[in-house]
C-alpha cells in the first residue's frame, strides 16, 4: 500500500495491534538507508564551508551566525534536562502503563512503536477525552481565519496564496513560508484533516504568517525578518496550543459550559505532557546534531539509540541498527534548528504568561484564549512583530516582556 504520513500517524495512533504498528513504523523508516549516505555527505560539505569562515563545524557556525552562544544553548538544554527529567519520568509510567493496557503486553515489551508517534515527539492519547471530536465536520480554515480576525490580525491576503489540504505527490509537510518582504507575500503549505492535531497546526503555522505579515516594512531589507527563528516559533506555539483549551473552544466552537471544565482539565493534561514529551524529543534531536556534526564518521546509528534511551526512556530494539535518524526531515531540510522550538517554547509561556497579566490583566490559570481581544494583536504588532530584527532577539524580549528569556514561566507551566 502507499500510505500518506497522515495515513501512518492514524494507524500508529488508533491500532491496538502491536504487530501492525511494528509493521508500520518500521515502514515508515525504510527511507533512512535511502538518504543516510547522501545526508552525510551533505554534513561534510556543511562543515567544509563552516571550516573554511573559520568555525569548527557547520553546528557552531549555525548557531553564532544566528547571535546563539553554543555555551550557553548547551547549559540551557543541561538545565532543561535536569528541570524536566524527574517529571517526564513520572508521566512516562502513566503512558507505559496506558500503552500496555491498550495493546495488551507487559510494560517491558513496549518498543518504539507503540508510542502513537514515528519519533514519539507527540504526546500518545492517555486521557480518556478525545478532542478530535469537537473538530469533526468544521471548517478548520474559517475558524483560524475568525480567530485571528478577532485579534485585529486578519490572515485572508495568506490563506488565498496557501495550499492547504492533501493532493497526490504532494509534502507530507507543514509550514509558513516569506516569499516576499516587500509587497508582502505569505504562504502557508498543510495537508489539513479536520481534528485537533490539524486545528493545531493551523493556529500554529498562521502565527508564522502574522508574524512575517506585520514586519514593519519601512526599516532596512535586512531588519524585515523575525528578531530570531525562535521568536517567530514561539508565537506560532503559543497560538498552536488554543486547539485543546477549553475557554477557546468555547469561544470558537460553541461547546457547552459542562463540556468546557472537563476539556480544560484534561486539555491542560494533555498539553503538560505533549510538553514534557517534546522537551525530551528536543534534547536528542539538538545533542546528536551537535554529535553529527562534530564526527560524521562515528555510528550515527548508535547515537541515535543511545540518546532516544537516555532522553525519551524508551527501549530500542538491541538488533537493530539502521539509520532511522535519517528520516526526520529537519536533518536534511533544516540543520541545527530543531533547539530552537524549545528555545520557543520557553518564550511561548513566557508570553502567553505577560499578556494574561499585563494585557488582559487576568490570571493566566484562567486559561485565556485571547479571542475577540484585539488590545492582544496590538500589543504583538507593536512590541514583537513590527520591530522585526531591529533589536537582538533577547533584547527583543526584554523590551517585550521586561525581562530576558528565562524558562522559569515555562516551568512553572508545566513542570511540578
Amino acid at each position: 500500500k502507499k500510505l500518506t504520513d497522515n495515513d501512518i500517524e492514524d494507524i500508529l495512533k488508533t491500532s491496538t495491534d502491536s504487530k501492525e504498528v511494528e509493521k508500520v513504523w518500521k515502514a515508515s523508516k525504510k527511507r533512512g538507508p535511502v538518504v543516510a549516505k547522501e545526508l552525510i555527505e551533505l554534513v561534510k560539505l556543511r562543515n567544509k564551508a563552516a571550516r573554511s569562515l573559520g568555525f569548527n563545524n557547520y553546528h557552531e557556525m549555525s548557531l553564532k551566525l544566528s547571535e546563539q552562544d553554543p555555551e550557553e544553548i548547551e547549559k540551557l538544554f543541561d538545565k532543561l534536562d535536569s528541570l524536566t527529567r524527574d517529571s517526564f519520568a513520572e508521566v512516562k509510567k502513566e503512558i507505559d502503563k496506558a500503552l500496555a493496557k491498550k495493546f495488551n503486553i507487559k510494560e517491558d515489551q513496549l518498543m518504539p512503536w507503540h508510542y502513537q508517534d514515528r519519533y514519539f515527539q507527540e504526546a500518545p492519547k492517555i486521557y480518556s477525552l478525545d478532542l478530535d471530536k469537537y473538530y469533526k465536520g468544521k471548517d478548520l480554515v474559517k475558524l483560524v481565519k475568525k480567530y485571528y480576525a478577532s485579534l485585529g490580525m486578519p490572515i485572508d491576503k495568506i490563506v488565498e496564496k496557501s495550499d492547504l489540504f492533501e493532493k497526490p505527490g504532494k509534502n507530507q509537510h507543514a509550514y509558513c513560508i516569506d516569499i516576499n518582504r516587500n509587497p508582502k507575500d505569505i504562504r502557508v503549505l498543510c495537508n489539513v484533516k479536520d481534528n485537533q492535531t490539524w486545528m493545531g497546526t493551523l493556529l500554529h503555522e498562521f502565527g508564522h504568517g502574522v508574524y512575517f505579515w506585520y514586519i514593519d516594512t519601512t526599516m532596512g531589507w535586512f531588519m524585515q525578518t523575525p528578531a530570531h527563528t525562535f521568536t517567530t516559533e514561539a508565537i506560532a506555539m503559543m497560538f498552536g496550543r488554543f486547539s485543546k483549551n477549553g475557554q477557546w473552544m468555547k469561544d470558537m466552537l460553541g461547546i457547552p459550559d459542562k463540556d468546557v471544565a472537563k476539556i480544560s482539565d484534561i486539555g491542560f493534561k494533555t498539553l503538560r505532557l505533549e510538553q514534557l514529551v517534546f522537551s525530551r524529543w528536543a534534547q536528542v534531536m539538538y545533542r546528536f546534531e551537535k554529535s553529527l556534526y562534530e564526527n560524521p564518521d562515528q555510528d550515527l546509528n548508535k547515537l541515535w539509540r543511545d540518546l532516544v534511551e537516555k532522553y525519551q526512556m524508551i527501549r530500542y530494539p538491541k538488533d537493530r541498527n539502521m539509520p532511522d535518524w535519517a528520516t526526520k526531515i529537519h536533518i536534511a531540510t533544516s540543520p541545527c534548528y530543531y533547539h530552537n522550538y524549545l528555545l520557543g517554547e520557553l518564550l511561548a509561556s513566557q508570553l502567553y504568561h505577560y499578556i494574561a497579566t499585563n494585557v488582559l490583566k487576568t490570571d493566566e490559570k484562567s486559561n485565556p484564549s485571547f479571542y475577540n481581544h484585539p488590545e492582544v494583536g496590538d500589543y504583538l504588532i507593536k512590541y514583537v512583530f513590527a520591530p522585526g530584527a531591529k533589536y537582538k532577539w533577547n533584547d527583543m524580549i526584554k523590551k517585550a516582556t521586561g525581562e530576558f528569556l528565562t524558562p522559569k514561566y515555562y516551568a512553572a507551566q508545566f513542570v511540578k
